[in-house]
């Protein structure tokens, strides 16, 4: 498949809120609070300034409930029974499509308030390679749905979910992917606050002066895509 080409003004973020977050105790964890504010702000303020296309958010169920943090589109799966994060991946391609000159999907998860700065830059160069997609990794650890994606492997993506296909690695692996990759010092830029004790220690690290992030910032959202209903 030949593909277009990227740029960083090409690029709609996509904040994946979609999971079930059993080890927080249920609910919606972007919506726990970090240090005062929600995971979904802060990981909104450092993501939002690296995609010129916007920002939405993909979360199933009523979107009223992120309203008082988040004022994008919010795209619920567009294909039943709720398959995972490649179903949030497919919506955010498919509103891209509907965007003028977006050509990409960056996707983060929800939970990673520790966003590098340079997220959607060093992907792009990395895409640049010629692999189709290229993944964030931090150490050792590749990080799948911190990704950028061509909206062109839309339709693959959904047969691929209508085969029953689940796993975000093997949906990688059928098309290939370059590396971009970050230190772990000093903190891990794509650490997921996945339990109670998670929050508790980032709450320590952050009144301890590490990881002093971006000034707040008013509600971010898509500016430019209509909210899907």
């Amino acid at each position: 498949m030949s593909l277009p080409p990227v740029s960083g003004s090409r690029v709609l973020g996509l904040i994946l809120a979609g999971g079930l977050s059993r080890r927080m105790g249920g609910g919606d964890k972007p919506l726990r609070r970090l240090a005062g504010r929600t995971l979904l702000e802060r990981v909104a303020e450092r993501f939002e300034p690296q995609c010129a296309g916007g920002l939405a958010l993909s979360a199933n169920g009523d979107p009223a409930r992120f309203r008082d943090v988040f004022s994008g589109a919010i795209l619920p799966d567009t294909i039943p029974d709720h398959p995972g994060p490649l179903a949030g991946i497919l919506a955010g391609m498919e509103a891209a499509a509907a965007l003028p000159g977006v050509t990409h999907v960056a996707s983060v998860p929800g939970d990673a308030p520790f966003l590098p700065h340079d997220f959607v830059a060093r992907l792009v160069a990395a895409v640049a390679e010629g692999k189709p997609i290229a993944l964030a990794a931090s150490g050792e650890r590749r990080h799948f749905t911190s990704a950028l994606w061509p909206v062109d492997l839309r339709h693959d993506l959904r047969d691929w979910l209508g085969r029953g296909e689940r796993r975000v690695g093997g949906f990688i692996e059928r098309h290939g992917a370059a590396v971009a990759s970050w230190p772990v010092e000093p903190v891990d830029p794509f650490l997921n606050l996945n339990a109670p004790e998670d929050l508790a220690a980032a709450e320590a690290m952050l009144a301890g002066g590490g990881d002093k992030g971006a000034a707040k910032r008013g509600p971010p959202g898509l500016g430019c895509c209509a909210e899907a209903s």
